[in-house]
């Protein structure tokens, strides 16, 4: 599949973004300026993985060449989010992985293109960043000029890493200092609002979400303390609190027994799960072992019981492909009742909580999952010239929406090969997966006993 997709990438839309499968040419998203070659930097890591040595030369040679930063032109805006889960994550992990130079001198060069996005007053960043100009903004749509919860709060892993890698701590500083910003203000319900104003560093709209526009945050919280070899006591205070909060107001069983995370609107639930709350499952699983009060069989339960969920999700469409957007209202569970929630853009989410749940328990039906969800991969997104989303995942026949998307092979092609691959390949007591799949090492504390050693 890989193979597949990367080579029809490789052969009808080199060095643009993505790839449209159907029309057979470049495609670029608004999310990444006029930066290029998004699909190849998002795959590098993949390509490694998957031992596809000529194919991860040949993008290493196009990074090395081509991928520019002060080409960028200078009405064009990225997204910090985007920019940084995918090309500063995949430049990271390549060069971890692979030791190649040029990867680390990227990453942080990148690294130091995104830090003007920082001036607000209060350090919570734009989400939007012109890189020639230095200004930045926010989504015009965004509760009051909001910066939003999973974007902010998504930068944690890649940053700590470009302060290890560039040896300048300013990286660091910058996403501690979100979390003080975040530490001081009062929660409602100890939940975290999607919205806050970097101006006056207050809350925009209490809308609380596990899935879009919050999700990343809390996996990064729970990351951020694994990724320090567990020596980030508050990232792992506030992500067990933060999941207290969650399970008492948002997490609920419908009639028919299937739990879900509902979304909250200013104290009112919405009973929909997004396609993006599936990554749940495994993020809870992930952490189950360090939970407080002997909670780790409760939380393990929980996870299973939200990747049946989502499983659910998949199994009740015609195409058995998960919908953007499911409900548990009006007599209806795990389907997408409204028109523009039924598409399935290749995304990876409930393929990585299998994969999570497969590492912790070897039960094989989150292998047995997966591979139905190959087999509809197969038989509906694959089209001539690679891998396309469908527009409609409860009609007989799957109209496409022409976009090989990059986290398909970063994200969802991975994930499968670690679900049917052998624990030790990237085992999780060394690797920690940044949002978009890309393996970090974990940053080993030195014992006094290795220093002296060392000396």
């Amino acid at each position: 599949m890989m193979q597949f997709a990367w080579e029809n990438y490789k052969r009808y839309a080199w060095g643009a973004n993505e790839l449209r499968p159907i029309s057979q040419q470049g495609h670029s998203s608004n999310l990444f300026g006029s930066l290029k070659g998004a699909t190849i930097v998002d795959a590098l890591d993949t390509l490694y993985i998957m031992e596809m040595d000529d194919e991860f030369e040949a993008a290493a040679e196009w990074v090395e060449n081509n991928l520019d930063f002060n080409m960028v032109r200078k009405n064009t805006e990225i997204s910090v989010f985007e920019v940084n889960i995918r090309f500063v994550g995949g430049l990271l992990s390549a060069y971890y992985l692979s030791g190649k130079e040029v990867f680390r001198q990227k990453a942080v060069e990148l690294g130091e293109k995104l830090l003007p996005a920082f001036k607000t007053p209060t350090g919570i960043p734009w989400a939007l960043l012109n890189m020639k100009s230095g200004i930045g903004r926010n989504w015009p749509w965004a509760s009051g000029g909001s910066s939003i919860l999973a974007e902010y709060g998504t930068l944690h892993l890649e940053f700590m890493h470009l302060s290890k890698l560039s040896g300048n701590p300013i990286f660091a500083e910058k996403v501690m200092n979100i979390r003080k910003v975040l530490k001081r203000l009062e929660k409602p319900s100890g939940l975290y609002p999607n919205y806050l104003n970097p101006n006056s560093g207050h809350w925009g709209q209490h809308h609380v979400s596990v899935g879009g526009l919050g999700d990343s945050f809390y996996e990064y919280l729970l990351k951020a303390w694994i990724m320090s070899d567990k020596t980030d006591e508050d990232g792992k205070a506030l992500y067990y609190e933060a999941l207290q909060a969650i399970e008492k107001n948002l997490i609920r069983k419908s009639g028919g027994g299937l739990t879900y995370i509902a979304e909250w609107k200013g104290g009112l639930l919405e009973h929909k799960m997004g396609h993006l709350t599936c990554f749940a499952g495994g993020m809870i699983a992930l952490g189950a072992d360090g939970a407080p009060d002997q909670q780790t069989g409760h939380h393990m339960e929980l996870a299973a019981e939200i990747t049946r969920t989502c499983h659910e999700s998949y199994a009740r469409t015609n195409l058995k492909l998960g919908p953007e957007a499911f409900r548990f209202d009006g007599g209806v569970e795990a389907i997408a009742t409204r028109q523009n929630e039924k598409y399935f853009i290749l995304r990876p989410e409930v393929i990585e909580t299998y994969m999570y749940m497969w590492r912790f328990t070897h039960d094989p039906k989150y292998r047995q999952w997966g591979w139905e969800a190959v087999q509809a991969l197969e038989q509906h997104c694959r089209v001539e010239g690679g891998y396309s989303g469908v527009r409609d995942v409860y009609a007989s026949s799957p109209n496409h929406d022409d976009v090989q998307q990059s986290f398909y092979l970063a994200e969802t092609l991975k994930y499968l090969y670690l679900l049917f691959s052998e624990d030790d390949l990237l085992p999780f007591e060394h690797w920690v997966f940044n949002t978009e799949a890309h393996p970090l090492p974990i940053i080993k504390k030195e014992t006094s006993h290795q220093a002296n050693e060392v000396e």
